[in-house]
C-alpha cells in the first residue's frame, strides 16, 4: 500500500509499505478513505516530538471502510463505514472504566501520562497512522464507530480529534452562563472550540491570533471578537481593557508547542528543543485570564520541562483543566449538533489533497499559505 513515511524533519515521502495485517482477535483493518492532517501533526514534522522514527507514517485523523475483522470483533462487520477516535484504548482499565480515554494504562508501554495515539510517535505507543491507503485499528469493539447515514463523511472526519477536541476545550473551561471566554489559536481546533463556546452558554467569544485571515474565519465560524497579537502592544494588557480591567472568565489554550509572540521561548522551544514546547500563549492565559478564572489546556506539548507561569497561576487561584480529549465521550452530543444544524464541522476544510501529494500539503500547511485552515488527505485506492 501507499503511506506517507516521516524521513526526519521537515522531510517526509509516499513509498509502498506492507499492507497492515490482523495482529490480534479484537483488531480491524480499515481502508482509508479520507484523512486529515491535524496542527499537532506539525509538531512531528517540525521534529518537536522526541521519538519520531524514521518510517513512521502520521496521522490519528481518518474515516473509511471496514475490510477485515479479527475473530473476536463483534461490534463491526466488514463493509462497514467507520470513524476513528485519535485514542487508543482498551475500554476495560482503571482510565477507561471513568471516561478517561486518552489515559488508556494498557495501551502504551512508553508512557504513564498519555495513551496510545495513531501515527503519533513512540512517545505515544509506535502505531501507524491513517496518512496511508489502509490501517490497523486495535481494539476494534471498542475505539470506532459506525457513521451514521445522516452525517456526512467529511463532517465525521472532524469529529477523529480537531471539532471533538475543541469540543472538549470548551467543556473543560467550565462556562457559566454569559462568560467571557477568550481563545487562543485560531487554527481549526481552535475554531471548534470558539463555537462550542456558545454551545457552553458564554455570553461573549474572543479569539486571538496573529494571522488575519484565521482571525476573519474565527469571525465567520465561530462568530468572535478578534485580537491580532501581532498588531497590539501587549496583548495581556488589551484583553484587560477590553474586559473592564479584570480579565476574561476563562482562557481556552488551542495553540500548544509551537506557540509564537516571544522570540526566545519560540526559538528555544521550536529551533533549539531545549523545552517540551514555547509556552507563550500558555502563559498568556494565565496572566490574561481574572482571578479565580478557568484555564482550558488542550494544545499538544512535549513532555519536557517548559517555562510556564505557574507561580502566577497560583497566585490568582486559577483553575486548571487540561488532557488529551477523549474523543468518542464527545460524539454523541455532536451528532446531535450537527442533524440540528448547529455545527458543520467541514466547514473548517479548506483544501483537499491526494495522498501522492502528501509533501505539498505538508508544505502548505505548515508555512500557512493560501489561507489554508484544515488539509484533506484522499488517499488513491
Amino acid at each position: 500500500m501507499k503511506a506517507m513515511t516521516y524521513r526526519g524533519p521537515y522531510k517526509l515521502r509516499v513509498e509502498e509499505k506492507p499492507d497492515p495485517v490482523v495482529e490480534h482477535p479484537n483488531d480491524a483493518i480499515v481502508r482509508v478513505e479520507l484523512a486529515a492532517i491535524c496542527g499537532s501533526d506539525l509538531h512531528l514534522f517540525h521534529g518537536m516530538m522526541p521519538d519520531t522514527r524514521v518510517g513512521h507514517t502520521f496521522g490519528h485523523e481518518f474515516v473509511g471502510t471496514v475490510e477485515e475483522i479479527g475473530s473476536s470483533v463483534q461490534n463491526l462487520q466488514v463493509g462497514d463505514r467507520v470513524l476513528v477516535p485519535f485514542n487508543i484504548y482498551c475500554g476495560s482499565c482503571f482510565f477507561c472504566a471513568r471516561g478517561l480515554f486518552s489515559n488508556c494504562h494498557n495501551v502504551n508501554a512508553n508512557a504513564t501520562a498519555v495513551g496510545g495515539i495513531y501515527g503519533y510517535s513512540h512517545t505515544t505507543g509506535g502505531y501507524d497512522g491513517g496518512q496511508a491507503e489502509r490501517v490497523r485499528v486495535p481494539f476494534a469493539d471498542v475505539g470506532p464507530q459506525v457513521i451514521p447515514d445522516d452525517i456526512p463523511d467529511e463532517d465525521a472526519l472532524l469529529l477523529t480529534d480537531a471539532f471533538s477536541t475543541g469540543y472538549f476545550g470548551a467543556q473543560l473551561a467550565d462556562i457559566e452562563q454569559g462568560d467571557t471566554a477568550v481563545v487562543f489559536g485560531a487554527g481549526p481546533v481552535g475554531l471548534a472550540a470558539a463555537r462550542s463556546c456558545w454551545l457552553m452558554g458564554a455570553g461573549r467569544v474572543i479569539v486571538v491570533d496573529h494571522l488575519d485571515y484565521r482571525l476573519r474565519k474565527a469571525e465567520e465560524f465561530a462568530f468572535a471578537e478578534t485580537i491580532n497579537f501581532g498588531q497590539v502592544g501587549d496583548i495581556v494588557r488589551e484583553l484587560k481593557i477590553v474586559t473592564e480591567g479584570l480579565g476574561p472568565d476563562v482562557a481556552i489554550d488551542a495553540v500548544g508547542a509551537e506557540a509564537d509572540g516571544h522570540v526566545l521561548q519560540h526559538v528555544s522551544a521550536a529551533k533549539l528543543k531545549l523545552q517540551g514546547g514555547s509556552p507563550v500563549a500558555l502563559n498568556w492565559a494565565i496572566d490574561s485570564v481574572r482571578k479565580g478564572g478557568t484555564l482550558s489546556v488542550m494544545g499538544a506539548y512535549g513532555p519536557m520541562f517548559s517555562a510556564v507561569r505557574f507561580g502566577d497561576a497560583m497566585n490568582k487561584g486559577l483553575t486548571l483543566r487540561t488532557n488529551q480529549a477523549p474523543v468518542k465521550r464527545q460524539w454523541p452530543r455532536l451528532f446531535d449538533h450537527i442533524r440540528a444544524g448547529y455545527l458543520k464541522p467541514s466547514d473548517l476544510i479548506t483544501h483537499r489533497f491526494p495522498l501522492d501529494d502528501i509533501a505539498e500539503a505538508y508544505h502548505v500547511f505548515s508555512s500557512k499559505l493560501d489561507d489554508i485552515i484544515k488539509p484533506v488527505i484522499v488517499p488513491a485506492s
